[in-house]
């Protein structure tokens, strides 16, 4: 399915000329001609990237910008028709990601939001996807690997371990990990952590890694020694 770019601009040539250039990429194309359309249509479909002008009627490109940043993080490319560069920071401080001068070469444009996408696409796959050592933990495919191995962990034990690849040569205690696992109104025993810890040191065979026991406190995980 194609990315849906949203151009908000109150200049229609503008929202034209970059919309011709994108669609030829084979991005889908959304515009808006001023700000309150623009967080309309967003709330109604969101976007993969927003091209949001800074000088518009009414509502400026600024505060949609900070509307936009309250419930997303979706990435914004500001245009600016003022070569000045407190345009500029204003606008990277309130959360947009990049900046661009108008009149602009619109395949400058494209090859911005290319390169955004980018690399919003790999924060994204970045907080999904941990490690220590030769232990990968994919949160969001909710998988676990030793060395490209796969292992077969229950929901528990995958959240345990996601506690600790999150935390790594951090001490945890068994109220902590009840907390993070089991969540706020668990009523059971912390005996429960002792016995998931031991299922998963089991399921751990080839890992460079283990869970330490910390008497009287709770567990690490840490690099096994060489």
């Amino acid at each position: 399915m194609a990315q849906r770019i949203l151009i908000v601009d109150d200049e229609e040539n503008i929202r034209d000329l970059a919309a011709l250039y994108l669609e030829k990429e084979g991005f889908s194309v959304e515009s808006a001609g001023n700000g309150k359309d623009a967080l309309a249509r967003f709330a109604h479909t969101p976007s993969a990237l927003v091209i949001l002008d800074v000088m518009m009627p009414g509502m400026d490109g600024f505060e949609v910008c900070r509307e936009l940043r309250r419930q997303h993080d979706v990435p914004i490319l500001m245009l600016t028709a003022r070569n000045e560069d407190i345009d500029k920071i204003v606008g990277l401080e309130i959360g947009a990601d990049d900046y661009m001068t108008k009149p602009f070469n619109p395949r400058e444009l494209v090859a911005r939001v290319k390169a955004i996408l980018r690399r919003s696409e790999s924060g994204r796959r970045t907080q999904n996807t941990l490690a220590v050592a030769n232990l990968a933990v994919d949160k969001a495919r909710r998988e676990a690997h030793i060395d490209g191995r796969m292992l077969s962990l229950r929901t528990k034990e995958f959240d345990l371990l996601v506690a600790f690849v999150e935390n790594p040569g951090i001490a945890l205690t068994r109220d902590q990990l009840l907390e993070s696992v089991w969540g706020y109104d668990y009523a059971g025993e912390t005996r429960t952590v002792d016995v998931h810890v031991q299922h998963l040191r089991s399921k751990l065979t080839g890992a460079k890694v283990q869970i330490d026991t910390l008497r009287g406190v709770g567990y690490k995980l840490i690099e096994s020694p060489a």
